[in-house]
């Protein structure tokens, strides 16, 4: 049996510190039997890629995910993820090799497997509509599973200033999510044997989104109570992950191999995405470098996140159908587009902002001739550059040409095609930014509320029990998860682009 517990999206110096704390015996346990490995990712600025690549052994160049919401050049609108083609996940590939899984709450809109010979959840931990949707195989498992634990609850993020109410509700049902996962793990496992388990830990994921540096939370209306429970809450969440792994391993055979892993790391969320679609206003008016206003946000999603109160969008979306859900905020992302007058425009992004041109041939709409592509991402980029907070710190630290740093050398892609990386310098929530040239641009409320954002630093602990280690002669990857799976189980790599880190033992 080969084991992955997916501990996801981890703070290493935070979990670094809790280990030498002592706060982290099954990690530590498990540290003493195997060998750390660094991952390299594809996680800055593609984060939306990590989960798909980790979970088929593809690269993101091949499948085409990079986020939970996507441009559709040929329909000249954004379509939910699960809307475009999806490559082969591992336990698809194990399971037409006759080898039985378990899966357990798969993360980033992951697709019900197709080709699964064994057992799935999706939603158990808890519920996100757009990252974790229920499903199970067979059908009734969730079902057989809620009359025997309770009903998973529903953790729906809600951009914007949180409350403080919203906090609370959401660190009870994350530091609840890992005990769930021990305990329906340990119970399938106790009723058949399977050859591959992976369950995702995602509970410690949201909680970095959100309380890593509780000191940029709007702590002026908060209780003492709540600023207590907000200030421990990410340490509070990984002890409860690591429980949960140590229940876990304890119902595992002794010679099962075990990788434990974290797909990205976890830091300071220095986003001025929810500013991109103005300052590319800005930049690209007719005026140009003339105007030296200010620009009020015009972003229908941003707006519509600053205009409504938290609580009445979180009780909306609960209302909603999971599918509506993922549509509507589809639509809003672009609505109000004159695409006869936009040049380039901001398509769905995480902290980075990325750009897309309005492409004659390519976009349904397109504008922009080929061949004043490079003079237009000179004058964005030029723009982009003047921006500054406002103490006058420059608001980009980089950009980045896709065409280039992939290395597809044409435009004809389904991926942005430019990736604004924002300074380090942490700004205030609720501040816009400024330009010499271009005028003042208003925040449309307070972003999106996160105070952690994904960032390098993936890792995987491998601890062989029938296996062992593998002779390693590159940096290891994060496509090898899942040639690693593959080794160990003796099912076919064809395709995968990883190397193996665990063999059989009694491999040649």
């Amino acid at each position: 049996m080969i084991v992955v517990l997916q501990f996801d999206a981890v703070n290493l110096p935070r979990l670094h510190a809790l280990v030498e704390a002592g706060r982290l015996p099954a990690l530590r346990k498990l540290q003493a039997r195997g060998d750390w490995h660094s991952l390299e990712t594809p996680v800055v600025p593609w984060e939306g890629a990590t989960y798909y690549t980790l979970y088929s052994g593809s690269p993101m160049t091949d499948h085409h995910l990079y986020f939970p919401f996507m441009w559709s050049a040929p329909e000249q609108r954004v379509r939910p993820q699960t809307d475009f083609p999806a490559p082969e996940f591992i336990w698809d590939r194990v399971g037409r090799a006759g080898r039985r899984a378990l899966i357990v709450d798969p993360y980033d809109m992951c697709r019900v497997p197709h080709s699964l010979h064994g057992k799935a959840v999706s939603g158990w931990q808890f519920r996100h509509k757009v990252t974790i949707p229920s499903w199970s195989i067979p059908k009734g498992l969730s079902r057989d599973l809620q009359r025997r634990f309770g009903r998973a609850p529903m953790v729906e993020e809600v951009y914007g200033r949180p409350s403080g109410r919203y906090l609370r509700d959401m660190r009870r049902q994350l530091l609840d999510a890992p005990r769930r996962g021990a305990e329906a793990t340990g119970y399938l496992l106790s009723q058949e044997s399977f050859d591959m388990v992976w369950i995702t830990l995602s509970s410690g994921h949201l909680a970095g989104h959100w309380f890593l540096d509780p000191g940029r939370l709007p702590r002026d209306d908060f209780d003492q109570r709540t600023i207590g429970q907000i200030d421990t809450m990410l340490d509070d969440a990984y002890v409860a992950v690591d429980q949960a792994v140590g229940s876990i391993v304890e119902s595992l055979p002794p010679d099962a191999d075990i990788i434990l892993m974290s797909a990205s790391g976890m830091g300071p969320n220095s986003s001025r995405t929810h500013l991109l679609p103005d300052i590319l206003k800005a930049i690209l008016s007719p005026q140009g470098a003339e105007g030296s206003g200010t620009v009020a946000p015009s972003s229908s999603l941003w707006r519509l996140r600053a205009a409504i109160p938290q609580g009445l969008r979180l009780a909306v979306a609960r209302a909603l159908p999971d599918r509506l859900t993922l549509e509507l905020t589809a639509r809003l992302d672009t609505r109000g587009m004159d695409w006869n007058k936009t040049k380039a425009f901001m398509v769905p992004s995480g902290d980075p902002g990325m750009v897309r041109i309005n492409l004659q041939g390519r976009e349904r709409e397109g504008i922009v001739d080929p061949d004043d592509v490079p003079a237009l991402t000179e004058l964005i980029t030029a723009g982009l550059k003047t921006f500054r907070d406002a103490d006058r710190t420059p608001v980009v630290k980089k950009i980045e040409l896709v065409s280039e740093s992939l290395g597809i050398g044409t435009l004809a892609h389904p991926f942005p095609d430019m990736v604004v990386h924002w300074s380090d310098h942490l700004p205030d929530q609720a501040q816009g930014v400024w330009s010499p040239d271009y005028g003042s641009i208003q925040s449309p409320g307070w972003g999106s509320g996160r105070t952690g954002e994904h960032c390098d630093g993936a890792w995987a602990l491998l601890v062989p029990g029938q296996s062992e280690q593998a002779a390693l002669s590159h940096t290891p990857h994060l496509v090898d998860i899942a040639a690693t799976i593959c080794a160990v189980l003796g099912v076919d790599q064809d395709r995968l682009a990883g190397h193996a880190l665990l063999a059989r033992a009694n491999a040649s």
